[in-house]
């Protein structure tokens, strides 16, 4: 476990409320990428999120993890923290925002939103490469993964398995993007590093049972 030191948002012109409060869903936009998949994204879906950025930067046990990669043992670009399905989330307004997405989604996805996954994105340097939510049934079956963030916009990058034209979306803020269809089998999806000075971005993932 390595210490953290919260890192300070600068606040943004559009946020300035500290008042936490989720929008209405009915603004969401579905885009269709081909192949099954499609993305829906809901921008400043949540208001007064740079107070739940501080929050979580500071109240989350957020660890440091290490993996192997080739033949050296490197650290993971980002500060990782995981809620089961039976664990209470860091804040009630994201028992809300899981709340809400299964109601939204409960006719077409047959199930509600159950665990939270949290990334810490702390400049930059920090990223995730390209990969799909392909650990369990999200191999074989469509599903979603909803994705709720907060602090400054880093854009997520979509492209189709095997390559294809890039789809780009700079998200923070509140901001929300749902993947579903078939996302997690035919796209993936990244977060790459960004060389401009960058503030820190947290993102919060919805998932259903048994989709990592």
């Amino acid at each position: 476990m390595t210490a953290h030191h919260p890192h300070h948002l600068q606040g943004s012109l559009f946020d300035q409320t500290d008042d936490l409060r989720l929008g209405p869903l009915d603004g969401i936009r579905r885009t269709t990428l081909g192949s099954g998949a499609w993305i829906d994204v809901r921008p400043g879906w949540l208001s007064g999120s740079d107070a739940l950025f501080e929050h979580l930067a500071a109240e989350v046990p957020w660890r440091a993890e290490r993996r192997a990669m080739y033949d050296n043992v490197v650290d993971v670009p980002r500060l990782l923290a995981f809620y089961a399905a039976d664990e209470n989330l860091p804040h009630p307004v994201l028992e809300e925002a899981r709340a809400t997405l299964s109601a939204y989604y409960a006719d077409e996805l047959g199930e509600p939103f159950v665990t939270a996954g949290l990334c810490h994105y702390r400049d930059g340097r920090d990223s995730v490469a390209w990969h799909g939510d392909r650990i369990g049934r999200g191999a074989r079956e469509d599903t979603m993964v909803a994705i709720l963030s907060v602090g400054t916009p880093r854009d997520l990058l979509l492209r189709p398995v095997g390559g294809g034209e890039t789809v780009r979306r700079p998200l923070g803020h509140g901001d929300l993007i749902v993947m579903g269809g078939s996302c997690q089998r035919t796209w993936e999806h990244c977060v790459p590093k960004s060389a401009r000075a960058a503030g820190p971005r947290i993102s919060i993932q919805f998932r259903p049972r048994g989709v990592q």
